[in-house]
């Protein structure tokens, strides 16, 4: 039980980020919540599909440093832009919108994260 809640926590959490950089039109754009939690879904399950597959050919994402930075952002940007295909609700404008809401939803996250820790709720 508690790891489905957790989960949909995590998911509503993820939902909002989308939702806020979307307002801010950094790179992408939702119609509102429920668009995004749409999203939020889809881009799970997307970047789950792409680091299987990249796993296959040995590629790994991860790590410290510039490099696995710019990994990172470049499969988060991709992974943006195939979500945003499949989403009603959600446009990404281009490579380049994807990865700024990419570095976005990165901070926005982890301000979110950082408040709910001061709470004691993450």
């Amino acid at each position: 039980m508690w790891p489905l809640v957790s989960a949909l926590i995590s998911l509503v959490i993820a939902a909002f980020v989308i939702w806020v950089v979307g307002r801010f039109n950094l790179g992408l754009s939702v119609t509102g919540f429920g668009a995004a939690f749409i999203a939020a879904i889809a881009i799970g399950i997307v970047s789950w599909l792409v680091l299987w597959f990249l796993g296959l050919f040995g590629i790994t994402v991860g790590g410290s440093g510039l490099w696995a930075f710019l990994v990172w952002l470049v499969v988060s940007a991709v992974v943006l832009l195939l979500a945003g295909k499949f989403v009603p609700g959600m446009t990404v404008k281009g490579f380049g919108g994807a990865m700024i809401a990419a570095i976005a939803i990165s901070v926005v996250s982890g301000v979110v994260y950082w408040v709910l820790g001061l709470f004691g709720m993450a």
